[in-house]
């Protein structure tokens, strides 16, 4: 049969005993790592998981657990930093103490500041 296919001797018999195998190897351990990124809300990462697996009894290489996870789209959730923050409310709005017009004609033009003294703090305004 291997001289009709072109394989190797050895190349067929290796093929004949993987046959009776399961095609699908971990799927066990990609179910138990399936069930703990639902827990984590899909937050851990296979170092994380690998840490996880190691404290339940399961050894496993971390290179193992990263091709499983990439295997089965089990990889977490990158959290990014919002680049720019929502200006929409400004939080603090000062009064003008001074009560002086105050008109300036472009930006940078005109400053002010005071200076208001309490009992041991110094707390400091710009307008």
């Amino acid at each position: 049969m291997y001289r009709f296919f072109g394989v190797s001797h050895s190349g067929y018999y290796d093929f004949v005993r993987r046959l009776g195998r399961p095609r699908i190897r971990n799927a066990w351990l990609a179910q138990t790592i399936q069930e703990q990124q639902k827990r984590c809300f899909q937050t851990y990462g296979y170092r994380r998981i690998h840490l996880w697996l190691q404290s339940e009894q399961i050894h496993r290489n971390p290179k193992t657990i990263l091709r499983i996870m990439k295997k089965y789209g089990l990889l977490s959730e990158i959290r990014r930093h919002r680049k720019w923050r929502q200006m929409g409310q400004q939080v603090h709005k000062y009064e003008n103490l001074l009560n002086r017009p105050f008109h300036a004609d472009r930006p940078n033009h005109k400053w002010v500041t005071s200076l208001i003294y309490t009992q041991s703090k110094v707390s400091f305004t710009c307008q």
